[in-house]
């Protein structure tokens, strides 16, 4: 018996293997076995692939459409179908395509769970923003961990400035993904400044305040959170307070300080130290043989208080570091109106200016390449956080060369 015994113990794992792999390559549909590997094998899936890769939308459509019907209508052909359908404009056929999905019978769970996100993607597309949030919050109930739909909620709630929401789905995504942490605290900082900003405007300074601390506590150089908490403390009556937020700024961040000019020189005006203004700037300018912006602010407050003409000599050498940046160029032109138009100095300025090219929109998101006129903490476009940068034509030119000739 024992030889026998195992021989149909071998045949029964055997039989076991077939009947696994035939229900890994077969399934049955509407009362007929599809054979999924012949949809993979199909020489019009693989040539609606290539167009894929070639962004050629169109006859990918035709092809994949080709195959789909060829293979008994795979679903993973259809989810794929549905999301082109999205990407050409064509919304409506998309969420029809995956709505059809939806109807099969014996969907398992992860496949129920990816044809809901791609209606998700479809309903975000269109604008229904309720029906994004309740497809994306199903997939999470179906697959806890995926980290798609994860993403696309937080974004969701970010554009209907559902701070709270956000951070939450944040949190999610942070402890899904470890090895990621400087970056999802980074932005976990930008949503606890906003949920700040949010209670600036309910009036509730405190909590305000406490915010933007939390924010500073997840990174360190979080530019908005010290001039939001900076804001907070002056409207407390705290203005030392208030100085010494927006000088940590600065202390942290030296490419983010000219934030702060502005606060700055009004604060130390009504802390009766006005000299404090000008000294900071040269000591930035001491700091960095390229600091346009502390120049630029410095020139501002030595015409502002009469010394127009050595204000003039740092706009000149602003402009030598960064000759495209329009402020230096309708700084320069406010001094020289000041000072009357000398014909030397116009020559001068013509001199230095004749290859410049002036920038409306100097930021730009590195993302998806948005401009904006301003230095914008999140991208409207693709709602990416920190991600502007400002864009230079060309390396500035030999300063110390441009200055001494």
């Amino acid at each position: 018996m024992g030889p026998y015994t195992t021989l149909f113990g071998l045949l029964a794992l055997l039989a076991g293997l077939a009947v696994g792999k035939a229900w890994e390559r077969y399934k049955l549909q509407d009362g007929r076995w599809i054979d999924r590997r012949r949809a993979r094998e199909s020489p019009h899936y693989m040539l609606g692939l290539n167009f894929l890769v070639a962004n050629q939308i169109d006859p990918a459509i035709e092809e994949l459409s080709t195959a789909a019907e060829a293979a008994g209508h795979p679903l993973e052909i259809h989810l794929i179908l549905g999301n082109l359908y999205r990407e050409k404009g064509q919304v409506g056929r998309a969420i029809q395509e995956h709505q059809s999905l939806l109807q099969r019978p014996h969907l398992r769970k992860l496949e129920h769970a990816n044809v809901l996100l791609c209606l998700g993607l479809d309903y975000k597309r269109g604008g229904f923003v309720d029906r994004a949030l309740e497809a994306f919050s199903e997939v999470l109930r179906l697959d806890p961990d995926n980290r798609y739909a994860m993403s696309n909620l937080e974004k969701l709630y970010e554009e209907q400035h559902q701070w709270t929401d956000a951070y939450a789905m944040r949190q999610k995504l942070a402890s899904e993904e470890a090895d990621q942490k400087a970056r999802h605290q980074e932005i976990l900082a930008f949503l606890e400044n906003e949920i700040g900003v949010a209670a600036v405007k309910r009036n509730e300074h405190v909590e305000a305040a406490r915010r933007f601390r939390a924010a500073i506590d997840l990174d360190q150089k979080n530019a908005p959170a010290y001039l939001n908490l900076g804001d907070v403390m002056l409207a407390q009556g705290d203005l030392p307070g208030a100085v010494e937020t927006w000088e940590k700024l600065i202390a942290i961040s030296p490419d983010r300080a000219y934030l702060a000019y502005s606060r700055l020189e009004q604060a130390y005006a009504d802390l009766n130290d006005p000299a404090r203004f000008p000294a900071l700037c040269r000591r930035l300018i001491s700091a960095n043989a390229q600091e346009w912006r502390a120049r630029l602010a410095l020139a501002h407050y030595l015409t502002s208080h009469g010394s127009a003409a050595e204000g003039l000599e740092l706009l000149f050498e602003a402009l030598a570091i960064n000759p495209h940046a329009l402020a230096i160029h309708q700084g320069i032109w406010e001094t020289l109106t000041e000072l009357r138009l000398p014909p030397a100095l116009v020559t001068r300025y013509v001199g230095l200016a004749r290859e410049s090219i002036f920038y409306v929109d100097p930021h730009i998101c590195v993302r998806c390449r948005y401009r904006s006129t301003e230095l914008l903490w999140q991208c409207p476009h693709c709602h990416e956080w920190n991600t502007f940068v400002e864009e230079r034509i060309a390396p500035a030119k030999d300063t110390e060369a441009t200055l001494t000739s």
